[in-house]
């Protein structure tokens, strides 16, 4: 088994767009499925083959991509270049990652009940806050293992 392992790190070390991509969207999938399990009704795969879709054509290559030229930019791990990092990401990429993710949940959201959408509902509020939230998620991708 210790043989899998090192052969699996091989490949992640050796092909690391396929395997962030890879591993982003089996943690977008599990995250809607989780969800889905936590407020108690039926799983819907088909939402779950949507998330893992978006997560493989566009937020899992645009991350891999963004971050990696942030860290070209503005390389090094000391607290003045991690804030520098910070604040580019936070006005730059996540405005583009929350504008690509309502972008995809604009049809979502035109076909959803009337009543979700009035003021005393919270779906529209609570999918705002995690948006924001899970932008910030990313923060611990700016500190880097490589030298």
């Amino acid at each position: 088994m210790a043989g899998g392992w090192r052969a699996l790190l091989r490949a992640a070390r050796r092909y690391p767009w396929p395997t962030n991509v890879l591993l982003y969207a089996a943690l977008f999938s599990a995250g809607d499925a989780l969800q889905q399990r936590l407020r108690g009704g039926p799983a819907d795969w088909q939402q779950t083959r949507r998330v893992a879709t978006v997560a493989v054509t566009f937020h899992a290559n645009f991350n891999y991509v963004w971050l990696r030229a942030l860290e070209r930019a503005l390389p090094g791990r000391a607290p003045r270049a991690v804030l520098a990092k910070v604040l580019c990401d936070q006005a730059i990429g996540g405005p583009v990652a929350v504008s690509a993710f309502y972008a995809e949940w604009s049809d979502v959201l035109a076909l959803c009940a009337a009543d979700q959408l009035q003021l005393g509902s919270h779906a529209l509020e609570d999918s705002l806050h995690w948006t924001l939230w899970f932008s910030v998620g990313y923060l611990p991708l700016l500190f880097t293992t490589e030298r």
